[in-house]
Formats: structure tokens, sequence, C-alpha cells
């Protein structure tokens, strides 16, 4: 499956379900929340961590639908842009951005 095809089924459930659509402050909320039980089920190597981590994305796809983006778009042209950023690492080992992406 597509992320695009994922960000469908995500919003037809939303809807079918009569979950929330419109307010975008408490999908981040939402998405907040989530993120912290990926990351407890991380920390605590629970069996649902890949669940979780789901759960995060399937809240993004709500955001990105509630504001009129094709998330699939947007990580593509996102990949594209980190490819033609350069790093080097600092004193610290710190990768450090020493060249942006070209622009179109």
């Amino acid at each position: 499956m597509d992320i695009r095809s994922a960000q469908k089924l995500a919003w037809d459930n939303k809807i079918n379900k009569a979950f929330n659509t419109t307010n975008v402050p408490l999908e981040f909320g939402l998405l907040t929340a989530e993120v912290g039980e990926a990351f407890t089920a991380w920390r605590k190597d629970l069996s649902d961590f890949g669940e979780e981590l789901a759960d995060v994305f399937l809240y993004l796809a709500a955001i990105a639908e509630m504001n009129g983006l094709d998330l699939q778009t947007e990580v593509q042209r996102k990949i594209a842009k980190n490819r033609e950023r350069s790093y080097a690492r600092n004193e610290n080992g710190i990768p450090i951005r020493t060249s942006e992406a070209a622009e179109n």
C-alpha cells in the first residue's frame, strides 16, 4: 500500500466512525500522545511497538488530510531534498548541514 492510499483509508475510517475531522490542534495533541505511547513501547520493548508507530502515522495522515496535503507527495519531495543536502561531522561527531538542496 502506498502512502496516498493509506491516507485515504485512514481518513475514510475517521469519517465512518465520526472521529475528529476538523480540529487540527486536537489532532496534534492526539498525535503527540501517540508518539509518547510509541516511545514507551520501544523503551519497554513491548510487542505493540509497531502498532503504536502505525497510530502515529494515522494521526499524521489525518493532519495532512485536514490541511489538504498529499502526504505521499510531501514525503517524496522531502526525501529528494534531503538527498541533495550535504553534512559533515563537527568535533563532537554531530552531523552539521554544509549545503542545502538547490531550489527548483
